[in-house]
């Protein structure tokens, strides 16, 4: 297959905007392989999803509180330290796809094509907000967010590419469902996705900084300039929510609640949907997602006013029901059984309804909401 990024000057990585590098990667579609596309275009309860929101009132939003704060942080993201990054070089081993054990194959390919689809499904609702918006300073960090999310997009389409497969992420924009989330949803949802890639991809970096025997790809090492990018934008989201202290606030308290049940369920089933992937890292899928979840925890402690208590006799029993009923349901409905789909879907909601009836625990947010990667 060609190497498209040997052949051109120019690459995602070096893209100083997200038009550029969008327009680079419309290029290399003509490249793309239809499984890739195809698998990322599904659209079930685990799958990364394109949001729409409200975007006159995102342009609405007065930063004026978080002034100070927020100079800082888009000087940081204009100074651009990533640029050049995100690309292949002389630590970029090479991969033996054809060698590598068939499920562990698998597992990785669904890897790679799920956090293409979940990193352009950011840089897709940040570039229309870029687009629709006045605001100058709301859609300056839109244009940043997109830019990044656009690079993390492409670098995962390179490496796929090494196995003959490429997302068409033109063609995801134009025909991939999009679900309708009011903004302080997608503040929420956006900012643990953010805060969740972060503590998920240090982890991974700092594991295999201590055992490189078990990096059997080179992505892996790209994962700390990644997981700070990740860092920044849930920074930014940090913000908008501190312009408007009602957002964590009275009843929106249990909706943060909900949101972190169901990030954090949904990562511990993905997750464990790919075994052999985590048995290749070293990694204990349970272990893991609990220091994830710590991770994640104290760093949220810069805006939510709660923590979910994974301590509780109740958290893990939840969890591993929720997985089983999820495998149960995947069969079902492939074999289409109607009767045993339905039972399985009910069990699900029963175990979610027991991780939301946990007590989450209050706690005092940080006087001061920036912070920066310390893992």
């Amino acid at each position: 297959m060609k190497d498209l990024a040997n052949e051109s000057a120019l690459h995602t990585a070096d893209a100083t905007t997200v038009e550029e590098g969008l327009a680079i990667q419309e290029e290399q579609a003509k490249y793309d392989d239809d499984f890739a596309t195809t698998t990322a275009m599904s659209d079930t309860l685990l799958t990364p999803r394109f949001y729409t929101t409200d975007f006159e009132a995102l342009d609405s939003i007065d930063v004026s509180p978080v002034r100070a704060e927020w100079d800082a942080l888009i000087a940081q993201m204009v100074s651009d330290p990533n640029k050049g990054h995100f690309k292949k070089n002389e630590d970029w081993d090479d991969v033996d796809w054809d060698g590598m054990e068939p499920q562990l194959k698998k597992e990785f390919i669904d890897f790679l094509i799920s956090s293409c689809t979940a990193e352009f499904s950011g840089c897709v609702l940040y570039k229309e907000m870029k687009r629709r918006g006045n605001n100058e300073d709301i859609t300056q960090l839109f244009q940043l967010m997109a830019r990044d999310e656009a690079r993390h997009a492409g670098f995962i389409n390179d490496a796929l590419r090494e196995a003959g497969l490429r997302v068409n992420l033109g063609f995801l924009t134009q025909n991939k469902k999009y679900t309708y989330f009011r903004p302080k949803f997608i503040y929420y949802a956006t900012y643990l996705s953010e805060k969740i890639g972060y503590a998920r991809y240090i982890t991974i970096f700092r594991h295999l900084e201590k055992h490189p025997e078990h990096r059997f790809h080179p992505i892996f090492k790209w994962f700390k300039e990644w997981c700070n990018d990740e860092f920044s934008h849930g920074e930014a989201f940090a913000l908008l929510m501190k312009t408007d202290p009602k957002l964590t606030q009275g009843l929106n308290v249990y909706w943060i609640k909900f949101f972190l049940v169901a990030f954090c369920a949904t990562m511990y089933v993905r997750d464990h949907q790919r075994p052999a992937f985590h048995a290749a890292l070293g990694v204990d899928p349970d272990e893991y997602a609990h220091e994830v979840f710590r991770k994640t925890f104290e760093i949220a402690r810069q805006v939510y006013p709660i923590t979910l208590d994974i301590d509780h006799p109740r958290w893990q029993p939840a969890l591993e029901r929720l997985q089983k009923a999820n495998e149960d349901l995947a069969k079902a409905t492939e074999q289409g059984r109607f009767l045993r789909k339905i039972e399985a879907q009910m069990r699900a909601g029963l175990a979610f309804a027991s991780l939301m009836s946990i007590p989450a625990i209050r706690r005092d947010t940080l006087e001061n909401v920036r912070l920066e990667p310390a893992y």
